[in-house]
């Protein structure tokens, strides 16, 4: 059975934050995930490991980069994350990030999608 679903979401955006914004990946995986870290972006290998690696190269190539969170929603063992992403000298972004959490809650799988804001929309509605 999942975890409480309001922490599950407080857990899912602290990990986010530690990991993207302040850019320390490694404490995040120490502090947020479980045995196991399985990766569906393919940006980026499986593990723990390889997701240190990615962001602590990601925070050399775009300091300042920093993300705000639009929407939380948990399900069963799910989270949803809807952020903005700024990436300095690069595109920015709207992002869908999905975690699934295991029993003692903690993060052990990660999915993601995203769009590259463009500035441009047949809407006045936005991305967020």
């Amino acid at each position: 059975m999942a975890s409480n679903l309001g922490q599950n979401k407080i857990n899912a955006q602290a990990f986010y934050d530690l990991m993207f914004n302040q850019c320390e990946p490694r404490k995040a995986i120490e502090i947020y995930a479980g045995a196991e870290y399985i990766q569906h972006n393919p940006h980026v290998a499986d593990g723990k490991e390889a997701f240190v690696d990615y962001f602590e190269r990601m925070a050399r190539d775009y300091p300042g980069k920093k993300t705000v969170f639009k929407r939380a929603i948990a399900e069963d063992n799910l989270v949803v994350l809807h952020c903005h992403q700024t990436w300095p000298g690069s595109d920015d972004y709207a992002g869908i990030d999905i975690f699934r959490f295991d029993d003692d809650g903690k993060i052990v799988e990660h999915w993601d999608v995203l769009q590259v804001i463009s500035g441009t929309s047949q809407n006045r509605n936005g991305l967020f």
